[in-house]
């Protein structure tokens, strides 16, 4: 897909963020680390982080938004505004980046590089929000990977344990407590280990993570 045909997507109701880390070794996917070493393990995040905003850039958003933790790079595609993520725990951050967003707005992360813009569409077509306030996507992890608000508020977000196989359950089960009418988008793999990595590439083998898995084992022997 060229520029100018990503820059004819009309724009739909709904603001999408990007929740990121900037793709530095060391910082980055340290689970991937062994088999593989921090710069490898940053250049699949990189990889990852391309294919995620590579299918943001041509859905139909209202806008385009990268809420990082770190420096833009050459994997930011033109037409992203970036905001920097706010110190603090993971709930913070995501609460932070909802407060910064008016109307209808869907979050996801950088750890699904399978993520289509088909898969994503029925939370940003023209009429996701008839008798819908959020969506949700869980991981098979037991996280979650989308939460989409039709009217964002940080305290959905504010004290919910992150980074536990409770996490979706916990968060779903906040949207509901406030009377939230949920739906759901289909449950997607994050790339946290070795063999995550492995089956998110299968699920989009012609994207530039499945290219980069497949370097590196190459050059292993893995």
């Amino acid at each position: 897909m060229t520029g100018s045909a990503a820059r004819a997507v009309p724009p739909g109701p709904t603001t999408v963020l990007v929740i990121a880390k900037e793709p530095v070794p060391g910082r980055v996917k340290t689970r991937l680390t062994p088999p593989y070493t921090p710069h490898q393990a940053a250049g699949l995040a990189e990889a990852a982080l391309y294919d995620t905003l590579q299918a943001v850039r041509v859905m139909p958003a209202r806008r385009r938004v990268v809420v990082l933790d770190g420096r833009p790079g050459s994997w930011l595609p033109a037409g992203f505004e970036v905001r920097p993520q706010c110190a603090g725990g993971l709930d913070d951050r995501l609460a932070e980046a909802f407060a910064g967003s008016t109307g209808p707005t869907l979050l996801i992360g950088m750890d699904t590089p399978q993520v289509t813009p088909r898969l994503l569409a029925p939370a940003l077509e023209p009429g996701a929000w008839d008798d819908c306030d959020a969506w949700f996507g869980a991981a098979d992890d037991g996280g979650f990977w989308a939460l989409g608000l039709a009217a964002p508020d940080p305290r959905l977000l504010r004290g919910v344990p992150m980074s536990t196989d409770r996490t979706g359950a916990a968060q779903r089960a906040r949207l509901t407590a406030a009377g939230l009418r949920v739906r759901e988008l289909p449950p997607l793999r994050d790339v946290d280990t070795a063999a995550d990595a492995v089956q998110v590439a299968a699920a989009a083998p012609d994207g530039r993570f499945a290219a980069t898995l497949a370097r590196l084992t190459e050059g292993t022997g893995r």
